[in-house]
């Protein structure tokens, strides 16, 4: 069975779920999934999850990710990035350090209220089905955090910047770009977006659906990445074979029996021969002990 991850260069144009599905024709399994969505117009790194990769899901989407985007002064529309309808212009443009001295405030923690054109649900439908239908609902703010954020002007007398950022999971570039405009008195909206990278994988190590078209069967599956380096910043603890076979079996492994101490709460990789299962240190009557909570081997 094929399993791993695959580093896909989303194109302009389609849908994460579009890409979801072009990838599982390809593979020819319809275990694929992904670790955090890019809208239609944002190219860039998609990390796609395929076999039992999948079951890593949900303990992959925390990571950082870093953005390159454009940013477009001057004007307001009703989606947030240039393909919506514009709703307001401004007639005055900020001076190129004007804007600089604004993006930098935007740097560290801060609350962002997700975007209407989002595929976050609320009341289980998506912002952007019912931003379609003209529907506007009440969101909470999220909190963020903004790691870096640098802005290159591209032509000021337009109104047009390039942003890089990195930030924490859960942030909304469209979203930016409308607060920082906001700020400037005069607007704001994206125009471009590229993922440059997401949980530690980078744009250098993907690779196109044109690339994966023209690959065989076994090159395709030559391109996948092993599960494990989704948790490569996570300690490894190697088991004993006894202690492996009690771990497969789903049974906690206590950390005195190791010889090792951790904090409770510490995830781990465990290993035997290779990585088979991602653990957690938990408390328990007689002691702390490693819980297996999600297993990648049988």
């Amino acid at each position: 069975m094929t399993d791993g991850i695959l580093i896909l260069n989303k194109p302009q144009g389609i849908t994460s779920h579009d890409a979801v599905a072009a990838v599982r024709r390809l593979y020819r399994t319809r275990q694929v999934g992904h670790t955090g969505t890019l809208d239609p117009m944002a190219t860039g790194v998609l990390c796609l999850l395929i076999g039992r990769a999948v079951k890593a899901s949900e303990y992959a989407a925390d990571h950082d990710k870093e953005y390159r985007a454009g940013l477009r002064l001057g004007i307001v529309t009703d989606t947030g990035d240039v393909t919506g309808r514009v709703i307001r212009t401004a007639g005055s443009l900020p001076s190129a350090e004007r804007v600089a001295e604004i993006v930098t405030s935007f740097l560290g923690e801060q609350s962002q209220i997700p975007p209407m054109y989002s595929a976050l649900k609320v009341g289980g439908e998506k912002l952007c089905d019912l931003a379609r239908k003209g529907i506007t609902v009440e969101r909470e703010a999220r909190a963020i955090c903004i790691r870096s954020i640098g802005c290159e002007p591209v032509c000021p007398e337009k109104g047009e910047y390039r942003l890089t950022l990195q930030c924490s999971k859960g942030t909304y570039v469209r979203t930016l770009c409308e607060d920082i405009g906001q700020a400037l008195g005069c607007g704001g909206t994206m125009s471009s977006l590229v993922r440059l990278s997401a949980g530690g994988f980078s744009l250098a190590q993907s690779h196109s659906l044109e690339e994966l078209e023209a690959m065989t069967q076994e090159e395709r599956e030559g391109v996948l990445l092993e599960t494990e380096q989704l948790f490569s910043a996570l300690p490894i603890v190697r088991l004993p074979a006894f202690f492996a076979r009690l771990a497969l079996a789903g049974n906690e492994i206590y950390l005195k029996k190791l010889g090792i101490e951790a904090e409770e709460g510490q995830r781990v990789r465990l290993y035997d021969d290779s990585f088979f299962s991602l653990g957690e240190v938990r408390a328990f009557p007689d002691g702390a002990a490693i819980k297996p909570i999600k297993k990648f081997r049988m």
